[in-house]
């Protein structure tokens, strides 16, 4: 059965448009000019849980032409759907025949993108990395520089591909610069590279700060008995849930609300109780809505390979949004918060309980001067001026030492 080739808009459903191939003489009457597009390969849908890609790639948008591909889903026959966001940011995502995995499947995206590039006229351009293994249909790209944002370490995540870690060391070979989501995996990579920076997890400050005003309560949120201890974000197999059916037990009158997709476990799993709501994922525009009728956050992850190296992005948030934080001890979480007074570190189920009891009962006492003074200096706007002014210097040496490799002695 042969797939040829087919891009649609998300507005003109499955029809067909007029079909590109790339060819050098194609290539060529396209002028060289600086960088104008950025082609970001991600692991993480678009329309997933609001985290650092998002946030990026939509500052992004403001200086390039953003052209976001996700990982294919399964369909009844092969197309590549073009979603706007906005004019500068478009979602790409291929969709797949079941029996077309493989070689064949990468080959059909490498056509795919190869014609997207002569369609909008993407010469001079960023490729940006979330997912190694996108190095299987795009090895072909000659960008003006490759970029890594390592921001998990994905090998160590249930069910990764055996061959990320060979994918992901050729990309580190390819890759001018390389960015991590937090200090302990600028730690792990800075010896594999010669060009590593460190950017962990930023904030939205004004959008989470909402939720200190005392917002309304979100109708499924509004039955819900106090006190209300609560967790936002994806749930999967990095949360401590022997930790979590413990606490619900040991404190029936707490109130445990799960913000958030139950993602690579089963859910039967998770533990259950009266005093346990899991209420699925939630926009990124109503989270301050619930934060602001919570009493306390929590960060109960387990301590194992997959969160050996995070740094949660709901720390800051849940600071933001004036929330007394109780977190296993992760390493991101201890260095860069455990010493505000709003935020305790817990190692087990006892000290967790002592901590959140302690929260609860301190929290209208808590010196919130010296967290919200922290927080003011970060954000995801001065988290992307950092990473573009490093793509820009990069740019610019690259340049010149292209231009001068160019004089002849």
């Amino acid at each position: 059965m042969s797939h040829s080739p087919s891009i649609a808009g998300s507005q003109s459903g499955h029809q067909e448009s007029s079909q590109f191939v790339l060819s050098a003489q194609a290539l060529s009457t396209i002028s060289a000019r600086d960088v104008t597009d950025l082609l970001c390969f991600s692991h993480l849908r678009w329309n997933f849980v609001y985290q650092r890609p998002q946030h990026l790639m939509s500052r992004a948008s403001q200086q390039y032409r953003v052209w976001f591909w996700e990982e294919p889903v399964c369909d009844d026959h092969a197309w590549l759907e073009v979603r706007a966001v906005n004019s500068h940011l478009h979602v790409l995502v291929p969709h797949l025949p079941p029996g077309l995995a493989g070689e064949a499947g990468h080959e059909l995206q490498r056509q795919w993108l190869n014609n997207l590039r002569v369609q909008h006229r993407i010469i001079d351009f960023i490729s940006w990395y979330y997912t190694p293994m996108a190095l299987a249909f795009t090895d072909q790209l000659r960008p003006r520089l490759t970029l890594y944002d390592c921001m998990d370490e994905l090998s160590a995540f249930h069910g990764a591909p055996p061959e990320l870690r060979e994918r992901e060391e050729e990309l580190m070979h390819r890759a001018g610069l390389v960015f991590t989501g937090g200090y302990s995996l600028f730690e792990a990579k800075q010896q594999r590279h010669r060009s590593v920076h460190a950017f962990p997890s930023s904030i939205d400050n004004p959008h989470f700060a909402q939720a200190r005003r005392g917002l309304a309560d979100p109708a499924d949120h509004a039955n819900i008995a106090y006190p209300r201890v609560g967790y936002s974000g994806v749930i999967d197999e990095r949360l401590d849930l022997t930790l979590l059916r413990e606490l619900a037990s040991r404190q029936p009158d707490w109130q445990f609300v799960l913000l958030g997709p139950v993602v690579k476990i089963d859910p039967a799993t998770l533990p259950q109780g009266p005093n346990l709501h899991y209420l699925g994922m939630k926009l990124y525009e109503v989270l301050p809505a619930y934060f602001s009728n919570w009493q306390v956050a929590l960060l109960p992850f387990a301590r194992n390979d997959a969160t050996r190296f995070i740094s949660p992005t709901k720390t800051p948030e849940y600071l933001a949004a004036g929330l007394p934080v109780v977190s296993t001890p992760i390493r991101d979480v201890v260095t860069t918060y455990g010493s505000y007074a709003p935020v305790r570190i817990a190692a087990t189920v006892l000290e967790f309980e002592q901590a959140m009891a302690e929260a609860l009962h301190e929290q209208a006492e808590f010196d919130w001067a010296p967290i919200d003074a922290h927080l003011q200096q970060q954000s995801w706007d001065l988290t992307w001026a950092g990473m573009n002014g490093l793509i820009k210097e990069h740019l610019k040496t690259s340049e010149n030492v292209r231009a001068h490799a160019l004089i002849p002695e």
